[in-house]
């Protein structure tokens, strides 16, 4: 009877020290706490005229902004070359921008604004629908925005490139791009994207590659069609993690994907890349429409002038926009399109960002 029961005891003590350990050491009870839900108010009508923009705003009702796209409506034809992307980027309110001294902008940032411009045609079918990424996390509670700009790009079928670096021990979420002003219709932003500065990288001229992990910086390229004007400026904006919160747990996976087009007048091309299962949840994304091979080579502009982007969104598999509310966004797609001439030699680019936040 008393072996019995000191087997018992030894049992149940065993049992006690083994729960111990298992509370004890780090990673056993492990999960990622990053959260997203998509914010859209839906479409909104325009430009109305040519050579002008509208802007819209989408806004989380919680949860702080980690990232942001835009979706637009073109119409048929060859008016659909006139509209295109003017920006996709972070707001304090809904309608202020982050364009004047740059460094760290904005604090705990919960709008995105989509702004649509047009060239030289109008369609009754423009419109523009934003989108804001609205993040939670236990551990990533703050998020700062960072924003660079260049003069720039003038010239005709010039490229103008401005990159944003995320203050030191803290974590790239996502980014966006502007350019101004819209009464130059010819200026766009045609590349918005991920990147690290480094020498690998060229200090973000090179643009983050498939599987690369924790980029630091996000980089933005205006394109100046036919037009030129001595006011032209390009904005980058990276948005990072808060000061003072232990990244060392976090990481942050890139996904990338390149098809080649559109190449014809007047068309369009969507490409669209995802967060696999082990990669963390998709926290953004960015588009491009280029000269191809922008991850090993410094980036180069499309085969036209008229070349934009209209969407840079997340979306489903298959490329459809997701709807408001949605929790369970794993997809972003660009929607590069063409202007009236042919486009020999471009590429459509596409960028999902998948955070883990090692908690």
């Amino acid at each position: 009877m008393k072996t019995r029961r000191l087997r018992q005891l030894v049992a149940g003590k065993t049992l006690v020290i083994g729960a111990a350990l298992a509370l004890a050491v780090p990673g056993v009870a492990y999960a990622n706490t990053v959260g997203v839900t998509v914010k859209t108010p839906g479409a909104t009508a325009g430009p109305t005229t040519t050579f002008s923009e509208i802007t819209t705003d989408a806004s989380c009702t919680s949860g702080l902004i980690s990232g942001g796209g835009i979706n637009q409506a073109i119409g048929t034809g060859m008016a659909s070359n006139g509209n295109h992307i003017n920006g996709t980027s972070p707001s304090p309110d809904g309608s202020t921008e982050y364009t004047g001294s740059t460094g760290v902008v904005g604090t705990d940032v919960t709008h995105w604004l989509g702004i649509g411009g047009s060239g030289g045609a109008v369609d009754a079918g423009f419109s523009s629908t934003p989108y804001a990424i609205c993040l939670t996390s236990s551990l990533i509670n703050h998020i700062q925005v960072v924003m660079n700009k260049l003069a720039g790009p003038t010239g005709s079928s010039t490229v103008g490139l401005v990159t944003a670096t995320c203050p030191a021990n803290t974590r790239l979420l996502g980014g966006g791009a502007r350019t101004t002003p819209a009464s130059t219709g010819s200026l766009k932003p045609i590349a918005s994207f991920p990147t690290f500065n480094n020498a690998a990288h060229d200090y973000g001229q090179k643009a983050a590659a498939d599987g690369e992990t924790n980029p630091d910086s996000w980089s933005t390229v205006g394109w100046n069609g036919g037009g030129g004007n001595s006011n032209n400026t390009t904005y980058a904006y990276a948005i990072c993690s808060g000061n003072n919160i232990n990244i060392s747990g976090t990481t942050v996976k890139v996904r990338y994907s390149e098809v080649s087009g559109p190449t014809s007048a007047t068309s369009g091309q969507t490409v669209t890349v995802g967060c696999g299962g082990n990669d963390g949840k998709l926290v953004s994304g960015g588009a491009a429409i280029s000269g191809g091979s922008v991850t090993t080579t410094d980036f180069t502009g499309p085969g036209s002038q008229g070349d934009h982007l209209n969407g840079s969104y997340p979306s489903d598999s298959g490329g459809t926009p997701v709807s408001d509310g949605t929790t369970t966004a794993a997809y972003w797609t660009a929607f590069a399109h063409t202007g009236g001439v042919s486009s020999p030699s471009t590429s459509s680019d596409v960028w999902a960002l998948c955070a883990d936040d090692g908690v």
